[in-house]
């Protein structure tokens, strides 16, 4: 994955494929969980939602205020639950979260690009 500071592309990209452990996207193909802002895809650490922590989405925190509107959160391959400290933090921040299989994650998320919200996604591997 191209490098600005530690696994960072920036732009906003579509998800082209996913599965078989990564993802690819912007030409190139990644192993591992993304956190997809509109300022560029970042790497993250965690291969579970449930790992899935504010420190994971300090990116997504730093955004400016209001752009995003809805995180995607795809928890891998079966739906798993946010947990509730992380979707207050998220509410706290304005930002609306929905949870799904990462599949259905990656389709939503790319509609949601395609129609230019202010959109963001949690991929946690498959």
């Amino acid at each position: 994955m191209a490098e600005q500071g530690r696994g960072f592309v920036p732009g906003r990209h579509r998800i082209e494929t996913y599965g078989g452990g990564g993802f690819r996207f912007a030409e190139m193909s990644h192993r591992g969980s993304l956190l997809a802002l509109p300022s560029g895809v970042h790497a993250i650490e965690t291969a579970t939602a449930a790992a899935v922590d504010e420190a994971a989405l300090a990116p997504l925190f730093a955004e400016p205020a209001g752009a995003v509107e809805l995180l995607i959160f795809g928890s891998g391959e079966n739906l798993r639950p946010i947990p509730p400290a992380l979707r207050a933090r998220l509410r706290e921040a304005g930002i609306m979260v929905e949870a799904m299989a990462t599949g259905p994650a990656v389709r939503t998320y790319n509609m949601l690009l395609d129609e230019d919200r202010r959109v963001a996604a949690v991929l946690i591997v498959v």
